[in-house]
């Protein structure tokens, strides 16, 4: 049986950011929506398509993953933050409201206190990035990556129709250029050191939410996250894993909601 297409109902673009290739999918009409998404998009976006009723909803796939081009030179968050001014600027997209999980929630992060007055709401699902004393989040760099499916959902079933049923060298191929991107970002600071003293600057309203059986990044940070910003509100959903969005409609409702 085929898997189902992880980009249906979205428009796809090509954008081409200091000689990048910057995949884009839009879909819907209204106000922009921007969402960064994480370390993995085999699973696709289809709990986003609620969105697209209310609001024209953009996302760019960071270069290193699925359809975007490679670039080694991006090395660090702040080398994706100027990456997309420069693609925002060529959609002609200012303000906006912004979504972002796990690595793309830290990523979220670090554009807003960076470039806050382009931001009206903030949405943080999950977010890598920042470090608790006790609270450590999961080493995804230490796991194969045929393991790390099962680790990120409460109810497998949710995602188990993305996944190939047996061998699949491309799917393997996909999956390891993508571990390499995060080890690039990732494997000499796994964490921002210096994130938690600017996160007063998130002046705008933010959200954070988390599955309450996240056993990447434990549920238990989301109180430190709110801890640093000043206009934070928390909803946490039972029964989900690190992949709330997709486990729980009622999660994407919440989202809407605030959004709107």
């Amino acid at each position: 049986m085929a898997r189902p297409d992880p980009m249906a109902g979205f428009e796809r673009q090509t954008h081409t950011v200091n000689g990048v290739k910057t995949a884009v999918l839009t879909a819907g009409r209204g106000e922009p929506l921007v969402f960064f998404h994480g370390a993995g998009i085999w699973h696709g976006f289809n709990f986003a398509r609620p969105w697209t009723e209310k609001f024209r909803v953009i996302i760019p796939i960071h270069p290193g993953f699925g359809d975007s081009a490679d670039d080694p030179s991006l090395s660090d968050m702040h080398d994706y933050v100027m990456h997309y001014l420069d693609l925002f600027d060529a959609l002609g997209v200012d303000k906006f409201r912004l979504i972002g999980f796990s690595l793309g929630g830290w990523l979220a992060a670090k554009f807003a206190m960076e470039h806050g007055r382009r931001v009206e709401r903030l949405v943080l699902v999950g977010p890598a990035g920042l470090r608790g004393k006790t609270r450590p989040t999961g080493d995804v760099l230490s796991l194969p990556p045929e393991k790390i499916p099962e680790l990120l959902v409460s109810n497998f079933d949710v995602i188990k129709p993305y996944l190939p049923e047996g061998p699949d060298l491309d799917f393997m191929g996909e999956r390891y250029r993508e571990g390499g991107t995060l080890a690039r970002l990732l494997w000499e600071h796994p964490y921002d050191q210096k994130m938690s003293r600017y996160l007063h600057r998130l002046t705008m309203p933010t959200l954070l939410v988390w599955g309450d059986e996240d056993r990447l990044i434990p549920v238990a940070q989301a109180e430190i996250w709110r801890s640093f910003i000043p206009k934070a509100d928390i909803q946490i959903f039972k029964g989900a894993g690190h992949l709330v969005l997709d486990e729980k409609r009622e999660a994407v409702d919440a989202v809407q909601r605030f959004l709107s």
